[in-house]
């Protein structure tokens, strides 16, 4: 159920004490208990068949180590990942200094921003939209790891145009959102390899392009057990109503997508697995109207299945940008279903 908050309300909601973990999986076929056919299961892989000719997942995730360094109780490792068979893609892996076995982990999701150089180092430096700074150390200090990728056309990776890169995929039967949620998949696949991490605690965390590819991870893969999406839930029918549709860079847009899903069907295939989302009430890229409706169906199935405290929805009077109360709001989320370490 959605909360609506101001800039000046006080306090961060913080519930300790509740963890959600589940069994580390890229999904399932298997019928439910009822000998009926698990349609959520169906529903993913139909999701997945509109993201194109995406590369195969049969092949291990290569990883290889360019550097590392350790400062200020972190460590940070520079990777290069072989996710898709066709460009390299760097990554940075960061964990607190000195840990010891499996802990948690936080997917981080870069966001767009028109700041094509950025990618990854978004985790270390920031993001404009991020009013109270990079992540980093908020998630280190609370004893979780952190993986987060270039993105196709980001950070490393950076070079061709946008729109070029979206006609190319195109013609070749690809489709770059696709592409990109390909990458995330595999990252997925890369931090379940790792000793240091628990494959049962795997948290995705992103804001605005970041916000959307979280969901989008989180619906498409059970492997992530908590969902934290930042100001980019949008309900793709009111974008349109409300004429929205510029605010979104070409790499947004699915063919035939909502011929065949909503924008809450889509995030209805988290469910009953934790999931904040924050949005601002002036965001022109998640108009009000279609927060509403996104909130009205996700409060409905997070209660028919009996987990209504898994999902929240966070409004505050502001435009597109993270606040304090959401950044607490995120982490305090994060503390409840991911655990410490």
């Amino acid at each position: 159920m959605a909360d609506v908050l101001t800039r000046r309300a006080a306090g961060s909601g913080t519930e300790a004490g509740h963890q959600f973990t589940r069994s580390p999986s890229g999904g399932s076929t298997a019928p439910r208990a009822d000998g009926c056919p698990d349609m959520t299961a169906q529903r993913r892989q139909q999701l997945l068949a509109l993201l194109g000719d995406l590369p195969p997942r049969t092949c291990p995730v290569v990883a290889r180590l360019i550097g590392q360094d350790e400062r200020d109780g972190r460590v940070v490792e520079r990777l290069e990942l072989d996710l898709n068979g066709m460009e390299a893609v760097p990554a940075l892996f960061v964990r607190p200094a000195g840990s010891i076995g499996r802990r948690p982990v936080v997917l981080y999701q870069h966001a767009h921003g028109g700041n094509y150089r950025l990618g990854k180092q978004e985790l270390l430096e920031g993001h404009g939209d991020l009013l109270q700074g990079p992540y980093v150390d908020d998630l280190l200090h609370r004893g979780w790891s952190v993986l987060a990728i270039d993105h196709w056309l980001f950070g490393e990776r950076s070079g061709r145009d946008e729109l070029d890169l979206f006609k190319e995929m195109l013609w070749q039967g690809r489709v770059l959102w696709g592409m990109m949620v390909h990458d995330s998949l595999r990252a997925l696949d890369y931090l379940c390899t790792r000793p240091d991490v628990d494959p049962a605690r795997i948290a995705t965390l992103g804001l605005s392009m970041g916000s959307t590819m979280a969901w989008w991870t989180a619906a498409v893969d059970e492997r992530i057990a908590v969902c934290v999406d930042l100001c980019c839930l949008t309900d793709f029918h009111t974008l349109m109503a409300v004429k929205g549709l510029h605010g979104h860079g070409i790499y947004y847009f699915v063919p035939g997508l909502i011929k065949a899903f909503t924008s809450a069907e889509i995030n209805g295939l988290i469910v009953p697995r934790p999931h904040l989302a924050c949005a601002g009430l002036r965001d022109l890229l998640t108009p009000p109207a279609g927060l509403e409706r996104i909130d009205e169906e996700l409060t409905r199935r997070y209660r028919e299945a009996g987990v209504p405290e898994r999902w929240r929805l966070i409004q505050e009077d502001t435009g597109h940008g993270e606040t304090p109360m959401m950044r607490a709001q995120a982490l305090a989320f994060l503390e409840r279903w991911l655990g410490g370490r």
